[in-house]
């Protein structure tokens, strides 16, 4: 089985700092992948599609703010911005830009933690957005638990990839709605090439196959 775990990038270019907030969120079970600027920040960002950002904003190449400003553009992706910048009003520009949080250093690795987790769940797929009472999505004997990133028939747990994962749930996302393969390619990699089309058929027909003989074990078992 593939670890589903959530992906958090990580754009600090203090050192010491990068390496603790990588070992702090791996310890708790996230995938990490790190920058130390703007331009190679905003490269992972687009070809990685993670679930959330932590960004600080003084970087060597520019301000951290005008990442901010790019990917707020056409994605809303989570972005909690960790800095040393304590002023007000450095808070209220960037909540203002578009950041979803804001921890002032230095933090205490519980603290920040915490913040990741509800601004995790206060995502997409928040259960305050009414959509998805409780964190999940059911239709017929379909269960997905947006929380924890699991999907579910009669009970039974699919084992997923990552990226199959996240189709499934953008999918349920738009339930009883028509999407088309350019929507789902960039909703899912940020970008559209040759193989992208592929890609996502390749994908769709593992999905489709996991399901199926899940829903075969289960049937073949009740008899």
């Amino acid at each position: 089985m593939i670890a589903n775990k959530y992906k958090i990038l990580v754009i600090e270019d203090e050192d010491n700092i990068n390496n603790l907030l990588k070992a702090l969120l791996e310890t708790y079970g996230y995938q990490v992948i790190t920058a130390k600027n703007c331009q190679n920040g905003h490269t992972l960002f687009t070809s990685h599609r993670p679930d959330l950002v932590i960004l600080d904003l003084g970087l060597p190449d520019r301000d951290g703010m005008t990442f901010l400003k790019q990917i707020r553009q056409d994605s809303l992706t989570p972005v909690i911005v960790v800095s040393a910048r304590s002023e007000d009003m450095d808070k209220v520009d960037a909540l203002d830009i578009g950041a979803n949080d804001y921890v002032t250093k230095p933090f205490s690795s519980a603290e920040l933690v915490a913040r990741v987790r509800s601004t995790l769940r206060n995502s997409r797929h928040s259960s305050e957005e009414g959509r998805f009472p409780g964190g999940k999505f059911k239709s017929s004997g379909l269960l997905i638990d947006y929380d924890a990133r699991q999907i579910f028939i009669d009970n039974a747990e699919i084992n997923l990839t990552q990226t199959e994962y996240n189709i499934v749930a953008l999918l349920s996302e738009y339930s009883g709605k028509v999407m088309t393969y350019a929507a789902i390619i960039k909703a899912i990699w940020g970008y559209n090439d040759v193989y992208s089309t592929k890609k996502l058929q390749v994908n769709m027909a593992n999905i489709r196959k996991k399901i199926w003989c899940k829903a075969r074990t289960k049937e073949l078992y009740r008899q």
